[in-house]
């Protein structure tokens, strides 16, 4: 799960620190930058297919971890039947906050990017 987000979209991430670039008056390492846009890829990815569960199982696809439904005792059955169970809520609460600590780890990296280049 965490492998498809880093090469669909971490690898974005990385490419758009030599775009956005580093400001000069970072003290952090190159490394730590990268990593914290790494996150952020990641953590949209991840947020992607979270937002996109219903679609997705109407196309008869499902990009969430097989091991990690297995382990809450979801099926693709329940996934493309769209039920709502409370095994369902707390399986979705889990990649929620897998999403967050990613976002998390992003927002380390923003204070070292250019300013023109920063969220506000």
């Amino acid at each position: 799960f965490i492998s498809t987000g880093y090469y669909v979209a971490g690898t974005v991430g990385l490419m758009s620190v030599p775009v956005m670039g580093i400001a000069p008056e970072s003290q952090a390492s190159t490394e730590s930058v990268y990593n914290a846009a790494l996150a952020l890829g990641i953590a949209n990815q991840l947020t992607n297919i979270l937002r996109d569960v219903g679609e997705d199982a109407r196309r008869g696809r499902i990009y969430l971890p097989q091991d990690e439904l297995a382990q809450a005792g979801l099926s693709d059955e329940d996934i493309f039947a769209g039920r709502v169970t409370d095994k369902w809520r707390n399986f979705m609460k889990n990649q929620i906050k897998r999403a967050r600590m990613f976002f998390d780890e992003a927002e380390k990296g923003v204070l070292e990017l250019n300013k023109a280049s920063r969220w506000p």
